[in-house]
């Protein structure tokens, strides 16, 4: 299309000097304009001839870089994690402290589980939701505590491609999941302490279904589209400054532009916000409730302070590995390490904790269930 526009261009200047001699075909001038109109036919083809030359240059330049990105990236096989150069001198202390959490991890979280499996009067909403955060605990621990203590009994830290992805998928649905699970726990506790009469009737046990589907797939969903977007990507490097794999990290090493990821994780960033905004609302509708009256301060203390400690902890450590996954910060690899896995330890330690010391059912139903072992215990 351009290529004929060019050309139209200059057949009308040959037909204007067609007009012109035409016009005054016995006066001497003609030769000049002759001259001129073939002077200007000359200068207009070679401009042509300039500019598509130019077009091509620029259509082969972003050719020649393609494919210079494309030469540039290699079959990355295995990744190198490059987190734990600095604690070869006490690994064996990093592995025994790492090893014990992850057995407190699972044993807290577990106990919460199966008592609230078992006990029939904790088959509430409030309950139930507890019982999916445990679970997700589980379910994001495991994706990094045993690659962590086999690194840790290693002399070289690498990971396999698949299992890198593998690795950022489970991590970062468990952080999404968790935040998710959090803001339906606000709404269930605005519920309760706002309209309690309508409790029942709102919260009923197709709506507990919707959200605890909601709190899952959501993360599932967008965190297979994440990875889904970064598998694609030629990669350049293999060198993750970091003791597990996760998607800003791996991005490092895209060949190609990712704005496409950027704008994912931006999205990702207002929908997180929102559900903080959501949070935020949900509790000062409650405070705002319970002021009221001495009854309301004690049932905000039992129930809503133990959440509200929860998701405090989740957002600042989150806050915290997202700044640093996302930016380059300038610290110590001791100091990344530090804030990267702390939500892989703080929110499944303390959060059984911190509700089966506050809750007052599940801390009876935890010590009853105690109890009857060492009974039966006795008896044998």
């Amino acid at each position: 299309m351009v290529r004929e526009k060019r050309s139209s261009t200059c057949l009308t200047e040959d037909l204007q000097e067609v007009i012109v001699l035409s016009g005054n075909g016995r006066d001497i001038r003609g030769f000049a304009y002759i001259l001129r109109g073939a002077s200007q036919r000359r200068l207009c083809r070679r401009r042509e001839r300039r500019e598509l030359e130019f077009e091509n240059e620029g259509t082969q330049g972003k050719g020649r870089k393609l494919t210079k990105a494309m030469e540039n990236s290699t079959q990355v096989k295995l990744f190198y994690l490059f987190g734990l150069q600095e604690t070869f001198n006490n690994k064996s202390v990093y592995f025994i402290l790492s090893l014990i959490t992850y057995l407190l991890i699972i044993t807290v979280n577990l106990t919460l589980i199966i008592t609230i499996i078992q006990e029939k009067g904790l088959h509430e909403p409030m309950y139930i939701f507890l019982c999916s955060l445990c679970v997700n605990g589980l379910y994001g621990t495991a994706g990094f505590y045993p690659k962590f203590l086999l690194d840790l009994q290693s002399d070289v830290q690498v990971i396999s491609y698949g299992g890198c992805f593998t690795q950022a998928y489970v991590i970062y649905t468990s952080v999404m999941c968790e935040l998710s699970t959090l803001t339906v726990m606000s709404y269930d506790r605005y519920v309760a302490i706002c309209r309690p009469l309508l409790y029942h009737t709102i919260v009923t046990s197709l709506i507990v279904r919707k959200l605890l589907l909601f709190s899952w797939c959501y993360p599932l969903f967008i965190a297979l589209i994440a990875v889904s977007l970064t598998v694609r990507l030629p990669l350049c490097g293999s060198r993750i400054d970091k003791i597990f794999c996760d998607i800003p990290s791996i991005l490092k090493h895209a060949c190609l532009p990712i704005t496409v990821n950027q704008n994912l994780n931006k999205f990702v960033i207002v929908v997180h916000v929102l559900q903080i905004l959501f949070i935020v609302f949900s509790y000062c509708k409650i405070v705002r409730t319970c002021v009221k009256s001495a009854k309301g301060r004690i049932k905000f203390t039992q129930t809503c302070v133990p959440h509200l400690t929860t998701i405090f902890i989740f957002v600042t450590v989150t806050l915290f590995d997202n700044l640093q996954g996302w930016n380059n910060v300038n610290s110590t690899l001791n100091m990344r390490n530090v804030m990267a896995v702390q939500f892989l330890v703080i929110p499944p330690v303390f959060n059984p904790v911190i509700y089966g010391l506050n809750l007052q059912q599940i801390r009876r139903a935890v010590f009853r269930k105690c109890n009857a072992h060492k009974i039966i215990d006795i008896k044998r």
